[in-house]
């Protein structure tokens, strides 16, 4: 398996871990937040229900967990500069679109591993909540950054062994840009979303 392969299959154990820890976190907090939507995730993958039925609750388990614009703008970077308010809102919600629909289709194909739980770090408005994935032959070292908003604490990135989600998509970005405009790539998101709503 490739190492963008591994870097996928892992993100996508992410969200359907069973979680465990020793430690109480505060209540609300950005430890207590992550481990709500990853217990929320977990019940719906192993719950009753058809496949649809899963794939909507899991929508919006992620919709409120995951800051999914601010990781649009951490994936873009110097890219969204100079667009025009209607392609910085196109890009924002396909790039939404696209990360929802794409994870949480794929992640009914994996069974539950275990999931603990590390350190929180708080810093002001920030946190890194550290987790761990433990599979029967791998383990995998999983940290959240977040962010406190209106709306209490939400996902802004997500590193899997140190390497993050948002500079991933910024080097897919970056290659596709190097080679085509800011509207060929709206138009490949365009098709990517298309293609993972059928897949739904």
């Amino acid at each position: 398996m490739t190492r963008a392969a591994r870097f996928g299959a892992v993100l996508l154990l992410v969200v359907a871990g069973r979680a465990t820890a020793t430690d109480a976190p505060a209540a609300n907090g950005p430890l207590a937040v992550t481990r709500q939507a990853l217990e929320q995730s977990n019940a719906i993958v192993r719950g009753s229900g058809d496949r649809q039925q899963k794939l909507l609750a899991l929508r919006d388990v992620l919709r409120d967990f995951l800051d999914t614009e601010a990781l649009a703008r951490l994936a873009a970077g110097k890219h969204l500069e100079g667009r025009t308010p209607e392609e910085t809102a196109e890009f924002l919600r396909l790039f939404r679109e696209l990360f929802i629909r794409t994870y949480v289709q794929r992640l009914l194909l994996f069974d539950a591993p275990d999931f603990t739980y590390g350190e929180e770090r708080v810093t002001g408005d920030t946190a890194t909540v550290g987790t761990e994935i433990v599979t029967p032959r791998d383990r995998f070292a999983v940290d959240y950054t977040l962010r406190h908003t209106e709306s209490g604490w939400r996902a802004t990135d997500i590193l899997v062994e140190q390497v993050s989600l948002a500079q991933n998509f910024r080097a897919q970005f970056d290659t596709a840009l190097a080679k085509s405009s800011f509207q060929d790539l709206l138009e490949l998101l365009r098709k990517k979303v298309d293609g993972a709503a059928a897949a739904g």
